[in-house]
């Protein structure tokens, strides 16, 4: 997240925080944070998953549920 949005207060986002509202992010800028988050974890994210993709915990139970 620190890459698409530099400077950004990520401590301050709680885990049900919608992220993409409270950091601002336009859909190019998600769909970054979407490309990296795949790359990183080695997981393959999918257009129909990036709605549970929008807070915190819905990316840890994704990922979770997803080892790769």
């Amino acid at each position: 997240m620190a890459q698409v949005v530099p400077g950004a207060d990520l401590a301050a986002l709680r885990p049900d925080d919608a992220f993409r509202d409270a950091l601002e992010l336009d859909s190019l800028d998600f769909l970054s944070f979407i490309e990296t988050l795949s790359r990183r974890t080695g997981v393959r994210i999918d257009d129909e998953d990036t709605p549970r993709l929008v807070t915190l915990s819905g990316c840890a139970e994704f990922l979770t549920s997803h080892p790769e």
